[in-house]
């Protein structure tokens, strides 16, 4: 009997044991979307989880999610688990990307490095770096130099990067975290435009945004706050309390307020492009004893409570006394990251932990900046101390409960509904995902299974109801014609143009998420000659191959059924009866081919104006000029692939059509 039970212990054992390996790990509770509740065909319900958590169906992508079960699909999006085999062969041409800070440092300095180290090697004249006479001849000099340096170009570095999150975009198969990556990143933007962070942040969205874009908010606040980026961005790096006048006598000699090794670089963003009064902006307070409030004050107002949070200025002030000393370990010899060199050298790499400075990757915590006094947030009070183990603790203490606070739970849940569901989700719903976010201890993965379960969500009156960024609609033209990218920079240069420069916004708030900012009629403009320039082949690198993605029934010259192909394909489940009359007759007139080469013309002549425009780079860094790796597009090929597509009715007649659509109204919503 004994050995009965053994058995089917062993046997139960056994069984759980391979069970974990046949079944995926899923989220921990059983949902089922109520979208037939809400009056929705199973056929509309995927379009609409596919518009909203990804950046647009593939051609028979609705299917397949009607296929394998609409939870079932959000659920695998959810674990963010799926091979990428494609989309990183794709990638594997960037070797930049997959850098680390300290590497960037050393292999891409920033142009005032540059020119700083060529006039002390004699290379160039310190008169010359603003008044060349001969450019051209400048910039050989400093080309060479960096050549014997092994340096490259910092704009090589950005553009890199622009392009891998093109890239990303378009053909990664875990969608949803691509998806919340941007969000994130947009919450806690960090901008090109300014210098001193430019550099960070390829390692900031690739080891803090994207690992933690599905995972507990608690963990990429605290990320956030540490990474380099973000601590040059809000300047919190040079923050430092008063004279430790009550401590004992230090090891190391205190740092003054005026120390060089403390204050290099801070805040030198004179090159800043100039943003409208009514976006909030980087203020530069006064120092007092060296205290800086961005930070404080923006992790506040924009990352966890919210401009409605409850907060005072005093609570700004105390925040901010809490992390001093919060900075950037020295990443590099020169420039940027080197501000703490000569203080870890004065106290030795091995005596750091000692003396109670903490390491974390590229974060250093130094016990001599930091204010020992009380300080009292939102009624917590941190007890005056001079232990430095306790003045750590003080800023992970504040950053937790920041995290963990009621009005938090409110702003990023409010955040996540503009972002999934309208401009002006109900506060039910709002609530709801509150709720879900305390209950999970800020876990975003329970708090979007809160929003995409509740009847909110699936209202017909949502439907439809955002409207698409520029990113957005660029990624999802691509995405709905199955385009193959060679070269994603162009795109780059016609999303700026259409008014999203990707990592360039200045403001701490990130882009606004919501319609009016996105549409007025220049935009609307600038969205259709985009639309008719991708589907003509007019965009350099991006090969669009109308024919593979239509069945045979329209290898002939019919308009109606092209247009009703093109209209399915790329807008499923959406009436478009005058949209289609009207595109229809327009394919039917007699001079449809000189009409369309003249289109052709119009949006060559813009793509080639757009391409002779230098766009990466941080502002303050570009000494090269001539030296920026020349992004034209290849006209002759260009023109003989575009020659091809409208040297007959149909190709003209597919072009037209999948352009007008997607330029439509109905297609840049989502």
């Amino acid at each position: 009997m004994v050995k009965v039970c053994c058995f089917f212990i062993l046997l139960t054992g056994c069984l759980c044991f391979l069970s974990s390996f046949l079944v995926n790990p899923g989220p921990v509770r059983v949902y089922k979307f109520p979208y037939k509740q809400a009056g929705l065909t199973e056929r509309q319900a995927a379009e609409h989880l596919l518009s909203r958590f990804s950046y647009g169906a593939t051609p028979g992508q609705v299917d397949s999610v009607i296929k394998m079960g609409l939870e079932n699909w959000f659920n695998q999006q959810l674990r963010s688990d799926l091979p990428d085999d494609s989309l990183n062969k794709r990638l594997s041409v960037y070797d930049a990307i997959k850098l680390s800070n300290t590497e960037v440092c050393r292999l891409y300095p920033p142009g005032f490095v540059i020119r700083s180290m060529a006039i002390k090697d004699s290379v160039i004249s310190k008169d010359s770096v603003n008044n060349a006479v001969d450019k051209k001849a400048f910039n050989q000099q400093l080309q060479a130099y960096m050549d014997k340096k092994g340096f490259k170009s910092d704009q090589e570095l950005y553009k890199q990067f622009i392009n891998q999150k093109i890239l990303r975009a378009a053909y990664t198969r875990n969608q949803l975290q691509e998806v919340m990556t941007d969000f994130w990143f947009n919450h806690f933007n960090v901008s090109f435009f300014k210098g001193e962070c430019a550099q960070f942040i390829p390692a900031y969205e690739r080891d803090v945004v994207r690992p933690n874009a599905l995972g507990k908010f608690g963990q990429l606040l605290l990320t956030s706050a540490q990474s380099p980026a973000m601590l040059y961005y809000l300047d919190n790096f040079t923050s430092v309390g008063p004279p430790a006048t009550t401590l004992p006598k230090p090891a190391v000699k205190p740092v003054k307020t005026n120390d060089p090794d403390m204050m290099m670089m801070a805040g030198n963003n004179n090159n800043a492009a100039v943003v409208p009064n009514n976006v909030k902006t980087l203020t530069k307070p006064a120092n007092v004893n060296g205290l800086n409030e961005n930070y404080a004050r923006e992790v506040m107002e924009l990352h966890t409570l919210g401009v409605e949070g409850g907060y005072t200025q005093q609570d700004v002030t105390q925040a901010a006394r809490v992390l001093t000393g919060w900075t950037v370990y020295p990443i590099s010899d020169n420039a940027y990251g080197s501000a703490m060199k000569g203080l870890v050298a004065r106290v030795g790499e091995n005596n750091l932990a000692q003396k109670g400075y903490v390491r974390e990757g590229d974060f250093l915590f130094t016990p001599n900046r930091h204010d020992n006094g009380e300080k009292i947030v939102l009624g917590h009070r941190f007890p005056a101390s001079t232990d430095p183990a306790v003045a750590y603790q003080e800023g992970i203490m504040l950053l937790d409960m920041l995290a963990h606070q009621p009005s938090t739970a409110k702003f990023i849940s409010r955040k996540l509904a503009v972002r999934f569901v309208n401009d002006a989700p109900a506060q039910s719903l709002i609530n709801k995902m509150a709720k879900s976010f305390t209950d999970h201890d800020g876990d975003v993965k329970q708090v979007l299974i809160t929003m995409v379960s509740s009847r909110e969500f699936w209202d017909k009156k949502i439907l439809y109801s955002k409207t698409k960024s520029p990113f957005e609609l660029a990624i999802s033209s691509v995405r709905g014609l199955n385009a193959d990218i060679k070269d994603p920079y162009p795109l780059f240069s016609w999303i700026s143009r259409m008014g999203q420069k990707i990592y360039y916004y200045q403001a701490p708030t990130g882009f606004p998420d919501r319609s009016k900012y996105w549409i007025n009629t220049g935009s609307l403009i600038n969205r259709m000659d985009f639309s008719l320039a991708l589907t003509s082949g007019q965009i350099s690198g991006v090969k669009v191959n109308l024919n593979k993605i239509t069945t045979q029934q329209q290898v002939q010259e019919n308009a109606q059924a092209i247009v009703n192909t093109y209209s399915k394909l790329l807008l499923p489940e959406k009436k478009l009866e005058q949209t289609n009359k009207k595109l229809t007759e327009l394919l039917n007139d007699p001079n449809l081919l000189v009409k369309a080469n003249n289109i052709v013309q119009k949006e060559k002549t813009a793509t080639i104006r757009l391409s002779e425009k230098t766009e990466a780079g941080a502002p303050g860094d570009m000494m090269l000029m001539g030296v920026v790796p020349d992004s034209k597009p290849k006209t002759a090929e260009m023109q003989k692939s575009n020659n091809d597509m409208f040297r007959n009715k149909r190709g003209a007649m597919q072009a037209l059509a999948a352009g007008v659509i997607i330029g439509s109204p109905e297609f840049q919503q989502r």
